[in-house]
């Protein structure tokens, strides 16, 4: 068993026991050279013998440490700044209006901050920032390619954005109660109780949607975001078209002129869009299981091809629950093309265990348009440390299959070849000849800050990536952002 060592000031070993770890492929790491001499021949055999790095000390200290890269992490910060901009719109539109703001701005506020939140879950938009923000060349510096890498953290948007939606408009339904007690008539009625709805299924997905909730009760989570979003989104056109006739009746103007120059109207047009663009892709597909082991399974689509770095959604029960996958391209043995894609599935609830046990050809639904996620975001940067635990190989498959990035690759998972079969294991080893595969069962845990470090000094690599659970995510990414090496990591409250 491989003891963890402390992360500071101490050599690790890679191997059970002493002997060293001889380089088969081609490294741009330091190296040591030895020199053997086989028993009865002449000739000296020379071997290339990676030098183990020294974990340098964490830079700061422990407090500094803590509010940089725990406490005020990108997400965060995307977070503060749009709610910073919009206290700001705030302040300003109060002070102009002498403390008492008009209603129709502030709907208009709280309907953008809507559209925007929105626009930030929809496929095609997401996607776009992934491809404006890793177009820059590898000639850029790299104190600017590696916050480039960031824009994962777009879910600060999507929270900032409707967290500030949800404060604007309760602003908006106490200024339109007002009015309604000031001109108690029919249409301002309407306009009143269609606020307090929103107001009230706005609260619930705000709630819903808090970390540690989300994350103790997800399917509860997913409902509730889903059908109050859905019932906000029908009151929020009853509100508008409501809302307008009362614009209109104090302009002495039609509805539809009303309409046609309201934001609200074209910002709820937008926000309905892509919210049918998403559903109206809702299909029923066969899949192709292969099964790997009773711990995991390889689910196979050949509907359509897909390209590297891409996820897509994946239910039985389209209405409840959905489950994100990274894709993998299927290869073509004949022709070697790509003519399909599958995704790796491995035991983590009830869910992913039921589809591992249905060993048979059967449907699944899938939903939108395919993402892109965190790895794509590898293509910033000349060379990279790929880190997975268990199943976190299989997003990582799909950078692999790419080939895009020079890579090296550290995977930690119980008995790999029994657990997802020869295949995955041979795709991960030509990805990486020299691939670092610890097998748990007989190695135990891995110092993985320190192994990660060591693939980092071998290979000169300019960022870390890692697929993992959030307590192995966190402890790598923190342990190697603080010794000034990036790395990046899921967000799982995004």
């Amino acid at each position: 068993m491989a003891s963890n060592n402390s992360e500071k000031g101490q050599v690790g070993s890679y191997s059970q026991d002493d002997t060293p770890i001889t380089s088969t492929g081609p490294s741009t790491g330091t190296t040591t050279p030895s020199i053997h001499s086989d028993k009865g021949a002449d000739e000296k055999q020379i071997e290339r013998v990676a030098e183990r790095a020294i974990l340098p000390d964490q830079l700061g200290n422990e407090l500094s440490r803590q509010v940089r890269h725990k406490y005020a992490s990108s997400y965060r910060k995307v977070f503060g700044v749009i709610f910073t901009v919009n206290l700001a719109a705030f302040v300003g539109l109060v002070a102009s209006a002498r403390g008492s703001p008009n209603s129709r701005d502030v709907g208009s506020a709280a309907s953008a901050n809507l559209m925007t939140s929105i626009l930030f879950r929809q496929e095609e938009f997401v996607n776009l920032w992934y491809e404006i923000f890793t177009c820059v060349p590898h000639s850029w510096p790299l104190y600017i390619r590696k916050r480039l890498a960031k824009v994962f953290h777009y879910g600060g948007c999507h929270s900032g954005a409707g967290t500030a939606a949800v404060v604007w408009y309760i602003l908006y339904t106490i200024l339109a109660t007002k009015e309604f007690v000031e001109e108690p008539l029919t249409d301002q009625l309407v306009n009143v109780i269609t606020s307090w709805i929103l107001v009230t299924m706005f609260m619930i997905i705000l709630t819903s949607a808090h970390p540690n909730l989300r994350r103790r009760f997800h399917d509860y989570f997913e409902a509730f975001h889903r059908f109050a979003g859905w019932t906000a989104l029908c009151t929020f056109w009853v509100h508008n078209i409501f809302s307008a006739r009362v614009t209109a009746r104090q302009w002495n103007t039609s509805l539809g002129n009303v309409l046609i120059v309201s934001p609200n109207f074209w910002f709820i047009c937008i926000s309905t869009l892509c919210t049918i663009a998403s559903w109206s892709r809702l299909r029923h597909r066969t899949v192709y299981p292969e099964k790997l082991s009773d711990h995991a399974t390889r689910l196979h689509f050949k509907y359509r091809g897909m390209a590297p770095f891409y996820g897509l959604k994946i239910s039985d029960k389209p209405m409840t629950e959905w489950h994100a996958f990274a894709t993998i391209p299927d290869i073509d043995p004949e022709s070697g093309k790509i003519n399909g894609f599958s995704v790796v599935v491995s035991n983590a609830g009830d869910w992913t265990k039921k589809q591992i046990m249905k060993g048979n050809e059967r449907k699944l639904w899938v939903r939108g348009a395919p993402l892109h996620g965190l790895l794509y975001t590898s293509k910033l940067f000349q060379r990279i440390v790929v880190v997975a635990t268990g199943s976190g190989i299989g997003p990582c498959l799909s950078l692999l299959f790419a080939d895009i990035t020079p890579r090296r690759v550290f995977w930690s998972t119980r008995e790999p070849h029994a657990t997802y079969g020869p295949q995955v294991v041979s795709e991960v080893k030509r990805a990486d000849p020299n691939a670092v595969i610890w097998n748990t069962h007989e190695r135990g845990y891995p110092d993985i800050v320190r192994e990660v470090y060591q693939l980092v000094h071998e290979s000169n690599a300019e960022a870390v990536f890692i697929i993992s659970n959030p307590k192995v995510t966190e402890k790598v990414v923190y342990g190697m952002t603080t010794r000034g090496v990036p790395a990046y990591g899921a967000i799982f409250d995004s």
